[in-house]
């Protein structure tokens, strides 16, 4: 059975299914080193004189102490809400994207339009539902209250709470705020992604000939290689989008007026080494999160096809 692009095609409801569910398992496995990455991205901690920023461990056993492990996992339910439909547009998309970039004789796409194709599917997932999830999480996120403390009532109670709090004070305008910066953070992630995963795979079934499908393992693996890049190209876009999503509204300045002052009080302020707060648990969560989504994502995959009775495809070979 050959492993070439003349497949049969993914359908959307097993890109749903098995997307939702990579995602999901993601989300619960790494959402604590999230929380820490944004709260790191928001300290102001190290700029009184003698003093050095809080790091990684620091800072999660700070929360733990003083508002319990739970609360690792504020904006847990904004991301399990989200994830279905991000991972559904982005695979689905990734395929469009990719079907129309191909050789129309070969029906093979090229790398680098392998990697056209990952921008695409950042951006859109990113406009569809990324941008509006994100700003609720991390508002839940930046909550510095304990949850062991009942009398302490947080601004934002959950999820839904959040999004009517939000509407009803700043708009519907301010659930996209940091909409440009969010596309191209998830288009330089999936561009790299995508484009590190397939060719990665490639490499793996030309060293393997006589494997059909690659183990889990080894999927696990190459996403994990694959979801590191990203992190590491875009550390500053994503430290300003986390400050401009966590701020309210200034009436009569633009996103790129905000994005700007954002960066100069950054850089004025803090330093360089301000743009890559966070990168520690960014790389920790967004690393092995592409690890799982693309082991679970296969295997799901596989799954379903296998129960429907169909031939196997392989979403990123070709």
């Amino acid at each position: 059975m050959s492993r070439s692009g003349d497949r049969k095609p993914v359908g959307f409801a097993t890109q749903l299914i098995a997307g939702g569910t990579a995602g999901a398992m993601e989300a619960l496995v790494c959402q604590p080193l999230d929380t820490i990455k944004v709260r790191m991205q928001l300290s102001k901690s190290g700029l009184a004189p003698g003093t050095k920023p809080r790091g990684f461990i620091a800072t999660g056993a700070m929360i733990v102490k003083r508002e319990t492990p739970l609360a690792l996992y504020k904006g847990l339910g904004a991301v399990l809400s989200g994830i279905v439909p991000k991972m559904a547009v982005r695979f689905a998309s990734f395929e469009t994207y990719k079907g129309w970039l191909a050789d129309k004789e070969t029906g093979k796409t090229a790398v680098g339009n392998i990697f056209l194709a990952g921008l695409g599917a950042g951006t859109t997932e990113a406009v569809a539902v990324v941008t509006p999830m994100e700003v609720v999480k991390i508002r839940l996120q930046a909550q510095m209250h304990s949850l062991a403390d009942p009398l302490e009532t947080p601004r934002y109670r959950n999820a839904g709470h959040a999004v009517y709090t939000i509407v009803r004070e700043e708009g519907v305008g301010a659930l996209y705020r940091g909409v440009s910066l969010t596309a191209l953070r998830q288009a330089t992630n999936q561009g790299a992604n995508f484009t590190a995963y397939q060719e990665l795979k490639k490499l793996a079934h030309k060293w393997q000939p006589e494997l059909e499908d690659l183990p889990s393992y080894q999927h696990m693996f190459i996403g994990l290689i694959s979801g590191a890049m990203g992190p590491f190209s875009n550390a500053p876009i994503d430290t300003i989008k986390t400050r401009l999503q966590k701020a309210t509204y200034e009436p009569g300045t633009s996103a790129f007026q905000r994005i700007a002052s954002i960066a100069r009080e950054m850089w004025r302020q803090e330093g360089v080494k301000s743009f890559y707060k966070g990168i520690t648990p960014r790389v920790l969560r967004v690393a092995p999160g592409q690890a799982i989504v693309f082991a679970v994502y296969e295997r799901v995959r596989r799954l379903i096809e296998n129960a429907k009775g169909s031939e196997d495809s392989d979403v990123y070979t070709e």
